[in-house]
């Protein structure tokens, strides 16, 4: 979640019990006696002598809560806002919260967060959690950062492609502000675990500062061969530790997504109930980041005496939170991650390997209370021909977004922009091409922005769909738009269990359209705001009730910002040929078109395709559909479809298209194009 408003909200009360000062008192005990304390002052006098600093810390030794306060009360924030980025919004949000209670602060006083449609930042906050796009965001308005006397960049080793950009932001900013005499931007980047030369050599020779965690000791078991299912290998290896280990010992699996953490949560349930001898109940919590809150809870919740947990997560489980009486780590060394081939512009989620630095991370989560046992479904040899850390985010994915957040920066040398890892020069000509048939870049040799670039820089969203909402004015569907980009926006609103798979999609029936996924969705929130997000309704439909108040939040600050645009906010009513012709606008280059033997051709890379099980579109054959991602595990998968015409996609980018004949489309070879450009 993210929030794009400057003026900060009324501070949110925090509920102190009537023994409030016996829990401070509690708190000020534990703040003292994390590892961090004894390296408070060496930590402040390294902050003053240099305008950069490498904090490398193990996980809970307090360097995210603590290293901001003891700024804070060293006065080294010169009364300006000390600013600390996650990657996550959920560590964000958490963390700001811990701090305020330990601070006595009303959350958005003194201390706050700011989060993509969320901000509890008031003009009193001097320490202020955000994630790492918000700050990005800011910079586009503020590119010194003058608010800021101190960024922290915490969890450096994620290297989403948000940290990565903001790294040669604030550098940038740093290196200006000293050139015009101005108070010095300290920097201080933070990780438990990460490449500390590459960062020190990057932030100009950085000092680094080791701190003491409370790791025990973890025995790393390996497998003597490889395995060819590391589904199957991860299920003998959960119940082999099942009957042997003892009770309240618990278990922690890496899996990489929901459908197989859902289905691997039924086998162990079907598993378990039909095991004999003496061994503990087992208490199956899947960990995902669409799984409705109160069942994240069940993951926090203390193990029933003699029960054993077992937690099977993706790799939000990796550094963002910490599961008390986690014993044991099985590690299936797979992680699914985001894919982008600028040659064929094909954008997906594909299942990898993991690095040896995530292999870690995974492994550490089994020290964090006592001594533990960490089982890696590889062998030793697969392990040493991981990579050491992972491939940054800005190397594999599509840099349309960065180029377009850099040139409304005013950065027009986006090909030599200071960064960490630098993307592939013919990545970023894609990028910019691609911004040019959206309209935001003018077609000429300069990389400026149009005025309908600058509409869609306003926008912290994906260009395509900041493309759809200003076309929206176009079709008189701006409501609908809003609504559709809003539910695209947070996790999935519709919550399919494994075991009630079949009930779901038969009473979800209702809401289906053969016009696709996007229609599908709007119908939903339309029945949804028609019972006033009735609980029971939410259940009896399997609807996300969080995850659907979510979008009403997105829905509105995405609307604040088209009044400030003076965008006609009109609605189509249920004219949904308007809708879908609008959404073409922003997404025509991720299209597909249905060929004589029944299958699904990209017309961009003119590789096959095929319609995602859980589309609404599955039973179908439209001629043409437009696709939001492709998602790679079997087969390549079309995911969140939308029915649309094949005289759409060229009246809507001609030059990227050509007629065939009357009804049908083909792509001119437009990836030609980047050659050209690469060799200019």
């Amino acid at each position: 979640m993210m929030n794009t408003s400057t003026g900060g909200p009324t501070p949110k009360k925090m509920k102190f019990s009537q023994n409030g000062d016996d829990h401070y008192t509690k708190i000020r005990e534990e703040r003292l006696q994390l590892p961090i304390r004894p390296a408070r002052s060496r930590l402040i006098q390294e902050v003053q002598r240099h305008n950069s600093v490498v904090v490398i810390g193990e996980t809970g030794s307090g360097k995210t809560t603590q290293i901001p306060q003891y700024l804070f009360e060293a006065g080294l924030h010169r009364n300006s806002i000390i600013a600390i980025t996650q990657p996550r919004t959920v560590a964000a949000i958490t963390v700001s919260q811990r701090v305020a209670l330990e601070k006595r602060s009303d959350m958005g006083d003194l201390v706050g967060y700011r989060v993509r449609f969320d901000d509890t930042t008031s003009e009193h906050t001097k320490i202020k959690y955000m994630t790492d796009g918000m700050l990005l965001r800011e910079a586009i308005s503020d590119p010194l950062m003058k608010r800021y006397s101190i960024v922290i960049l915490d969890e450096a080793h994620e290297r989403t492609i948000h940290t990565d950009v903001l790294f040669g932001v604030v550098k940038s900013a740093q290196r200006q502000r000293h050139k015009l005499g101005m108070k010095p931007l300290k920097i201080i980047v933070m990780s438990a675990t990460m490449d500390v030369d590459h960062f020190s050599q990057y932030f100009n020779k950085a000092p680094v500062l080791y701190l003491e965690g409370r790791q025990f000791p973890i025995t790393v078991m390996y497998c003597k061969e490889e395995q060819s299912d590391y589904l199957f290998a991860s299920l003998v290896t959960l119940f082999q530790i099942h009957r042997e280990a003892l009770p309240q010992e618990d278990i922690l699996m890496f899996l990489t997504g929901q459908e197989e953490i859902e289905s691997a949560a039924k086998s162990i349930r079907d598993i378990a109930k039909n095991m004999t001898g003496n061994v503990p109940n087992l208490i199956v919590c899947p960990l995902f980041a669409a799984l409705p809150s109160q069942q994240q809870l069940k993951v926090f919740q203390p193990t029933p005496k003699g029960c054993r947990k077992v937690i099977i997560a993706t790799n939000i489980a990796e550094t963002s939170i910490t599961v008390s009486g986690v014993k044991y780590v099985i590690d299936s060394g797979k992680v699914k991650a985001k894919i982008y081939n600028s040659r064929g512009g094909l954008d997906l989620m594909k299942v990898v390997h993991v690095s040896q630095a995530q292999a870690q991370q995974r492994c550490g989560r089994a020290g964090r209370e006592s001594p533990g046992t960490c089982y890696r479904l590889y062998t030793e040899q697969q392990y040493e021909a991981f990579r050491k850390t992972t491939i940054p985010e800005i190397q594999r994915c599509n840099l349309a977004s960065v180029v377009l957040q850099l040139t409304a920066m005013g950065i027009q040398d986006i090909v030599n922009f200071d960064f960490m890892d630098k993307p592939s020069t013919e990545a970023i000509i894609s990028a910019i091409e691609h911004l040019k048939l959206l309209g935001a870049l003018e077609n000429t040799e300069e990389i400026r922005l149009t005025s309908i670039g600058k509409q869609m820089a306003e926008f912290p969203l994906d260009p395509r769909m900041s493309k759809a909402i200003i076309s929206a004015k176009d079709f008189k569907c701006l409501e609908e738009i809003l609504t559709i980009v809003s539910l695209l926006s947070v996790d999935s609103v519709l919550y399919t269990p494994q075991s009630r798979r079949e009930q779901a999609v038969a009473v979800r029936q209702k809401f289906m359209s053969s016009e696709g996924d996007h229609i599908t969705l709007l119908n939903v929130f339309r029945a949804y705001k028609g019972v006033n997000g009735n609980k029971a309704w939410c259940q009896e439909n399997f609807i996300n009730m969080r995850n659907m108040r979510t979008v009403f939040d997105v829905r509105r600050q995405l609307r604040d910002i088209c009044v400030r645009q003076d965008l006609p906010l009109n609605t189509c009513g249920h004219d949904t040929a308007s809708i879908r012709k609008c959404l073409a606008t922003g997404f025509f280059m991720n299209s597909a078109e249905l060929q004589k033997e029944g299958e699904y051709m990209s017309l961009s890379t003119r590789k096959s395709v095929t319609i995602h099980p859980s589309s609404a579109l599955f039973h179908c054959k439209p001629a043409y559909v437009i696709y939001n991602e492709l998602v790679q595990t079997t087969k390549c998968y079309m995911r969140d479809l939308c029915v649309v015409d094949a005289d759409w996609l060229y009246e809507t980018a001609p030059t990227y298209f050509k007629k065939k004949k009357p009804g049908e489309c083909a792509v001119v070879n437009y990836y030609s194009l980047l050659v050209i450009n690469l060799m200019k």
